[in-house]
């Protein structure tokens, strides 16, 4: 490989590392988690079980107003999280403000459907569809201010792990080390250093070109395999890698820029501090609705100085945001084996 092969690389990574931000809408509110129904569910089950307090003659007269509530409200509830979940494409076209009046009208039309079973089934002497209408279009505001804070505190978490997989990957010793390696191997082996600068070159790619919220899992592993070959080169047969990737798993949701600095972390705390290295193993498996990911290093040289702990936190914060309580982060050491196991939607 020649100078002009380097430059035109570098220069390339400079043209498309930065394209134009285009102005997007997105969804402020998403109502398609689990976790967002159950507490949904729960929230409007305790303003019912506080309602029905007032008028309420003792304990038996409470829980008869308590079912007879519920049994319009939890209906509305289910019903406007439904709405609102599968009407999410569209109302992700319309201005933040819209989509929020979107909400609350929808839970207007939610409280008058609670209303209507109850006129239906329990045939009440008044049926107070007025009252029903605001008291849905009140609890579906609380519902939806919720919701958007809860997309707010996306972002910062969002940031700060962008800002700390930039720090990691254009740390200077770990950019220099791997200049360093394609230089050495320019002359024995040209093939295999432009390969190194292929990876290098697209692991920046991938750092500085805007990402979405998401990417699928298989796009992740394969930035994970594009670090760990360049890792390889410089630390040659004292790191060990193994791949079980199961090709089922590839299309989960899962964020961006979180198996990577996974990997790094297995590499500086398993192979770096020991003369001998370690082994590296990155285990992908779908277990029927779920999909299993594991980092598994060996510490030949003990657990040694414990880190800070940002990447992990990082990743951990962003999965729960993302899926909720549908989402699992573990660690553990045992027995010379350090393993970070994750669990996501399939």
């Amino acid at each position: 490989m020649n100078d002009s092969q380097l430059l035109s690389a570098f220069q390339e990574l400079s043209r498309t590392s930065a394209p134009p931000r285009v102005p997007r809408r997105v969804l402020v509110f998403d109502a398609c988690q689990l976790g967002v129904v159950l507490r949904a569910l729960l929230f409007v089950e305790a303003v019912v079980a506080v309602g029905a307090m007032f008028g309420a003659a003792g304990v038996m007269h409470w829980v008869e107003r308590v079912a007879l509530l519920s049994g319009a409200a939890l209906p509305g509830t289910l019903g406007w999280l439904v709405l609102a979940c599968s009407l999410k494409k569209v109302l992700a076209r319309l201005p933040p403000i819209a989509q929020q009046l979107c909400g609350v009208t929808l839970g207007a039309v939610s409280g008058l459907y609670g209303c209507g079973l109850l006129a239906l089934f329990m045939r009440p002497e008044s049926r107070p569809w007025l009252a029903s209408a605001c008291a849905g279009a009140l609890l579906s505001s609380v519902l939806v201010a919720a919701l958007v804070l809860r997309a707010k505190g996306r972002m910062p978490a969002d940031t700060t792990a962008r800002l700390a997989e930039l720090q990691a990957r254009i740390r200077p010793h770990f950019l220099f080390n791997s200049l360093n390696s394609a230089i050495a191997l320019v002359r024995e082996d040209p093939a295999r250093a432009e390969a190194l600068l292929e990876d290098l070159s697209e692991l920046f790619r991938h750092a500085l070109v805007e990402q979405g919220d998401s990417a699928t899992l298989a796009e992740e592993v394969l930035v994970a395999r594009r670090y760990l070959a360049i890792e390889q080169v410089r630390f040659g047969e004292r790191l060990q890698v193994e791949w079980s990737i199961d090709p089922r798993a590839g299309s989960a949701r899962v964020p961006a820029l979180f198996l990577q600095p996974l990997v790094e972390n297995a590499v500086k705390h398993g192979v770096e501090p020991s003369p001998t290295g370690a082994e590296v193993k990155v285990t992908t498996q779908r277990r029927g609705s779920v999909v299993v990911i594991k980092v598994t290093n060996t510490v030949p040289a003990g657990q040694g100085k414990p880190g800070n702990g940002v990447a992990q936190d990082n990743v951990r914060d962003r999965l729960r945001l993302l899926h909720d309580v549908q989402a699992q982060f573990q660690t553990a050491l045992i027995d010379g084996m350090y393993q970070v196991r994750m669990e996501v939607p399939a």
